[in-house]
């Protein structure tokens, strides 16, 4: 009967685990890579900060509208403030790759990505070795 109620904590902490990391994620703003995000606000911006410009670019389209750009794989975040200072957003990014119609192919330890539209080709490789050509 012990090893039953072991068998349940281990249920319900895995349960809650999930469950924390589920929401924690419905918590960021998601933008994929190489891709633009429209962010419409209910009033105007003044500052507009980016945690880390290499994983997420923001542009002002206009007064109410932030345009959202995903640079590479990653998370960083955003600050928007109005002309007083106050927070209009302050939200997490996480920028990923658009899984729609892609497959991994992993051979040893290499992992290739490739996008399957109709036909698959390997996607451009980032963070890899510069090239020396």
């Amino acid at each position: 009967m012990p090893s039953n109620g072991k068998t349940v904590f281990f249920a319900w902490a895995i349960a809650a685990l999930t469950a924390s990391t589920a929401f924690a994620q419905e918590d960021m703003l998601r933008v994929y890579m190489d891709h633009a995000r429209v962010l419409k606000l209910d009033r105007p911006v003044s500052k507009v900060i980016v945690g880390n410009s290499k994983v997420a670019d923001a542009t002002v389209a206009d007064s109410k509208t932030i345009v959202l750009t995903g640079r590479s794989f990653g998370t960083t975040n955003i600050v928007l403030l109005d002309g007083s200072g106050n927070a209009i957003l302050d939200e997490r990014i996480l920028v990923s790759i658009d899984e729609g119609n892609t497959v991994r192919v992993y051979r040893q330890t290499e992992r290739s990505v490739l996008s399957c539209t109709p036909n698959c080709e390997q996607h451009a490789q980032q963070g890899g070795a510069a090239s020396t050509n």
